[in-house]
């Protein structure tokens, strides 16, 4: 992976609408064979190159949801990082994730409710410059005062 910021946390009271913070990530065959075990789903448009090639996609993708992990782990690492607890996520997956992708994945902070530690993110991921999921996460950001 390849991060523009350290991991670690940044608190409540240090964040600022406007703050980003990414990642980029190759995403491999490994990848998707691990998430299909962890998560069960061994739907075969992600599995099997035959049976994916007869498909709209005409190829294997990856789960959607694998391309999503990749905003829990900007949020989760970077901003505001470890300690950090998801309150709502939305997603729409734009375009299909394939093997061997680089997959941008960036979030921004939109809006800040520092009495609730609550902060909003404008969320995306892209592939070539194209957006391939976009949504908006809801966070409970930690505070100094608390942890």
């Amino acid at each position: 992976m390849l991060d523009n910021l350290p991991r670690g946390t940044i608190c409540i009271e240090d964040i600022e609408i406007g703050m980003m913070r990414y990642l980029r990530k190759v995403v491999t065959d490994e990848d998707i064979e691990k998430f299909a075990e962890v998560s069960t789903d061994h739907n075969p448009v992600h599995l099997d190159d035959d049976y994916a090639r007869d498909t709209i996609f005409q190829g294997r993708i990856a789960h959607g949801m694998l391309t999503a992990g990749l905003i829990s782990a900007v949020i989760g690492e970077q901003l505001p990082g470890h300690g950090t607890v998801y309150m709502g996520q939305s997603l729409k997956f734009l375009a299909p994730v394939r093997p061997g992708d680089m997959v941008y994945a960036e979030v921004k902070v939109t809006d800040i409710e520092f009495s609730k530690r609550r902060v909003k993110m404008d969320c995306h991921c892209a592939v070539d410059g194209k957006k391939v999921l976009i949504g908006e996460a809801t966070v409970l950001a930690p505070s100094r005062k608390f942890d």
